[in-house]
């Protein structure tokens, strides 16, 4: 029974991905909404699966809204809707749910993020990918479906959010807006890989992605390689991570038929591979509008949204290109919970429907219904420490202030001061011992997300991180845009990780948050605030790795990620470095092999690291703000 009640959980969290947001009103939809099913037929011949939800009122024309997903629209079905938010449905959409090529009632083969071909004749080209697949979809509905004004947009969340923004390479004339939300940009990247290191948490997910259907099914065909997993009865995911021992134990245990897991074992580097699947390159010649979403705590896809804005902005910059990023987790705008708290942090309220009534529905009526006015900034921004939206003319923006954070002794961290090289910081990683990336015990996920705000206090007692944290702020420190870790180090091996973690120091007297349990005490709370991982081989190139020399000083810089935190006045800021993060990341041997999917338990050694006073971290400084009306949740 136990297992059961898991896997309905599973089911609806893969359900969770196609939508992220709250069941519309059935009996508004039976009453105001006609259904029919289409299997529309590609230019290869493969026919794709399609949900077509058309308002009753036919006195009136309207435009697509359209989802395309790998997570089965048949959840879509028996008036169960889901849109991005209840108000779209109210104004009135044909509202369009596709399973992707090779998923569910769809034909064809699946593969994880297909490469886009090259190229602006998409229209007469022969060869699939993602953009003509949508362009044919396209095409078929404009030509088809009755009562539709001719114009088209499309939303989707994680990999959903990655079809949204795979559809505006060589768009269909009658695409007008599009809003890619927590999506996919570079499998290497983000969601199973940070800068290459894998995602370790991430095990189970592999069932869903890795396994070809033998035909149309509108049921969860890869069940019994899930429950491969989640049939035990794991109490300590880190224990059960650990007692797996090698990543090769994974291959010989759980996934030795799965053919994605295959192909991330045989690519460990940044090859062709990887880099054909990199979507960001051909984001050019761009015509819809783009609205990009994402949430600041989002520990799978936060790489994707920030990068696909900027991509947009750099090759389109007469397109309007909007990035919106918020207090949330992954996909958590589509959900509104009334108090938003992202683990034991609390934001404000309604936060959600405020974004929800306010940008995602303006954004959409204007462009396909010429509605209202666009009143949307460049940039709609929360500020994660101030606890309020923030807009800016363009983000991140440019000429700012960089504050660049040195480390000295006694584990003191200064701003904008002179660094000492000849200080030295050392600590031994053992792999076999690896910081553990909760404050609590926690179970196998499906994809972890409660860390992401956690306190790091169990952190920053361990030997082998170094802490460094400033003396109490006296005035606020707004930290904005991108973050940079410049690390200067040596070891005594010939590989390892680094992690830089940037974190929020609360005052000894704050004040305990209602929802929290008694345990949960706010007063010295370390909450982590933006965090990054960067395997160390790829240094010098993701493509083709190398080993550090022993007690050589080298350079290890990497980006954190943007961000935009205001440090307040009473507040600590606090830098952590380390070498492990489990099982959040996989463990690195730390004695250099060609393959880390393939290493041996022999492979797996302690070593010594040091950092040296000589490294810094910079980030953007305090912003010139946009002086509009104030935004009220």
């Amino acid at each position: 029974m136990k297992n059961l009640k898991f896997l309905a959980a599973v089911l609806m969290l893969f359900v969770s991905f196609s939508s992220f947001s709250q069941n519309a009103d059935s009996l508004y939809v039976v009453n105001h909404y006609d259904k029919a099913e289409y299997f529309i037929e590609m230019r290869d011949g493969v026919k794709l699966y399609t949900i077509v939800y058309s308002p009753k009122d036919d006195t009136k024309t309207y435009p697509f809204l359209m989802n395309r997903t790998c997570y089965n629209v048949q959840s879509y079905n028996d008036f169960k809707l889901r849109t991005p938010n209840p108000y779209l449905i109210d104004a009135g959409y044909i509202l369009v749910y596709q399973d992707v090529r090779g998923r569910y009632m769809s034909g064809g083969t699946f593969d994880n993020m297909r490469p886009n071909i090259p190229g602006n004749d998409v229209k007469n080209r022969k060869d699939i990918d993602e953009s003509s697949d949508t362009y044919d979809t396209i095409d078929w509905l404009i030509k088809n479906i009755k009562n539709n004004n001719g114009r088209v947009g499309i939303y989707g969340i994680s990999y959903p959010g990655f079809y949204s923004a795979a559809s505006l390479p060589d768009a269909h004339p009658a695409l007008k807006a599009v809003s890619p939300q927590a999506p996919i940009a570079d499998f290497f990247f983000d969601d199973f890989h940070h800068h290459g290191a894998f995602l370790q948490s991430y095990l189970p997910a592999f069932a869903v992605f890795g396994y070809q259907k033998d035909s149309i099914t509108r049921r969860m065909w890869f069940r019994d390689e899930l429950m491969r997993f989640f049939d035990q009865k794991v109490v300590d995911g880190y224990e059960f991570n650990l007692e797996l021992g090698p990543l090769k134990n994974a291959t010989e245990n759980y996934h030795y038929d799965n053919f994605f897991w295959q192909q991330i074992v045989e690519h460990p580097n940044y090859d062709a591979f990887w880099q054909k699947r990199d979507l960001l390159p051909h984001l050019k010649n761009i015509k819809p509008a783009v609205m990009t979403v994402g949430g600041w705590f989002d520990a799978e896809d936060l790489y994707g949204p920030l990068n696909i804005y900027k991509t947009i902005e750099q090759n389109n910059p007469s397109v309007k290109n909007t990035i919106v990023m918020g207090p949330w987790t992954h996909g958590g705008w589509a959900r509104e919970r009334g108090k938003q708290t992202v683990n034991h942090i609390y934001f404000g309220d309604s936060i959600s429907t405020f974004f929800q009534k306010n940008m995602e529905k303006v954004f959409f009526d204007y462009y396909l219904k010429d509605k209202g006015e666009m009143k949307l900034p460049e940039a709609y921004v929360f500020d994660t420490g101030l606890k309020k939206w923030e807009q800016f003319n363009e983000w991140p923006p440019k000429d700012v202030p960089t504050h660049t954070f040195t480390f000295h002794e006694n584990g003191s961290l200064r701003i904008d001061e002179p660094d000492d090289p000849r200080l030295k910081f050392d600590y031994i990683s053992d792999p076999m011992k690896p910081v553990p990336y909760r404050s609590e015990i926690e179970g196998l996920t499906f994809t972890p997300r409660n860390f992401i705000t956690d306190d790091q206090r169990h952190a920053s007692r361990r030997p082998d991180v170094l802490t460094f944290k400033t003396e109490v702020l006296q005035e606020d420190v707004t930290i904005a845009g991108e973050i940079t870790a410049d690390l200067i180090v040596s070891m005594t091996g010939t590989d390892a990780d680094f992690i830089v973690k940037l974190i929020d120091v609360y005052p000894a007297d704050y004040e305990d948050y209602e929802h929290n349990p008694e345990n949960i005490r706010m007063g010295g709370y370390q909450q982590l605030v933006r965090h990054e991982v960067f395997r160390g081989r790829f240094r010098e190139s993701y493509e083709h790795p190398e080993p550090f020399d022993p007690g050589e000083p080298t350079e290890v810089a990497f980006p954190l990620q943007d961000i935009l935190h205001t440090f307040k006045k009473g507040h600590r800021i606090m830098i952590q470095i380390h070498s492990t993060w489990f099982p959040y990341i996989d463990r690195n041997p730390q004695k250099y092999v060609d393959n880390i999917y393939k290493a041996d338990e022999e492979d797996f050694i302690k070593t010594t690291i040091t950092v040296y006073g000589s490294s810094t971290v910079k980030a953007g400084g305090d912003l010139p703000l946009l002086e509009l009306e104030p935004v009220v949740n």
